[in-house]
């Protein structure tokens, strides 16, 4: 499995994506992986399903990422009741401003589920503090305008909007979009408590030919990016 290659590579974490057919906040990559998964079949069950293998066999601590739709679909109630039994540790609502947060709150909060939600480069304190205060877990900040997807350089431009996050919160941050390479994770790892990398690994698994290579390809990808974030600056 995929999850077992991720944990020996060295990941703390594994964000878990529930496929939706519009998925607005993602680059190429991850949307003909979406595409992939909707194609096969997959759905809101199946993506339940697996994030209880993973808690099972790998002991990597699993987070959702998906849209409300899918959700909605299922239903919100029985959704988290699902995935806390799996073990899931938190979900991320991309498309869920932190006004329409509360009614997702309080079953979460029962179920101990965090609460994860996006503050971007154009996220002015107002909107942060209202963020921070819907947000367990972490907040997952933006490190750049526009959707997921491999940059060739880091952005700079969320870095006052981290520093106001350090500043009205206590939360750790989670920095993602655009985090393509062992350098850039030095680079985010160095202001951010957590690093995110998504399309990089996607790609690499969508480029491998077999399933021994994607295994292989991705626990390189994923130390690669491990010992970028342990080296001395790091």
């Amino acid at each position: 499995m995929l999850a077992d290659a991720a944990a020996r590579g060295g990941a703390d974490f594994l964000e878990l994506g529930i496929p939706f057919s519009d998925p607005l906040a993602d680059g190429p990559v991850i949307q003909r992986a979406a595409a992939r998964a909707l194609a096969a079949g997959t759905r809101v069950e199946h993506a339940l399903e697996c994030a209880a293998q993973i808690h099972d066999r790998s002991g990597i601590g699993v987070i959702f990422m998906t849209y409300l739709n899918p959700v909605l679909a299922y239903g919100w109630e029985r959704f988290a009741r699902r995935a806390a039994e799996a073990g899931v540790l938190g979900i991320i609502l991309t498309d869920v401003p932190a006004e329409e947060a509360p009614p997702f709150l309080e079953q979460a909060r029962a179920l101990d589920l965090a609460t994860i939600f996006l503050v971007a480069p154009t996220s002015e304190e107002r909107r942060i503090r209202q963020t921070c205060e819907v947000t367990t877990g972490f907040v997952y900040c933006v490190s750049r305008l526009g959707i997921t997807g491999e940059r060739e350089s880091m952005s700079t431009a969320f870095r006052p909007v981290l520093e106001t996050v350090r500043a009205v919160s206590d939360l750790p941050i989670g920095l993602g979009f655009g985090i393509s390479t062992p350098e850039h994770a030095r680079q985010a790892g160095e202001l951010a408590d957590a690093v995110i990398v998504g399309s990089a690994l996607v790609r690499v698994v969508e480029k491998a030919d077999s399933a021994a290579s994607r295994a292989r390809d991705l626990e390189a990808a994923v130390r690669g990016l491990r010992q970028a974030l342990e080296s001395p600056r790091g």
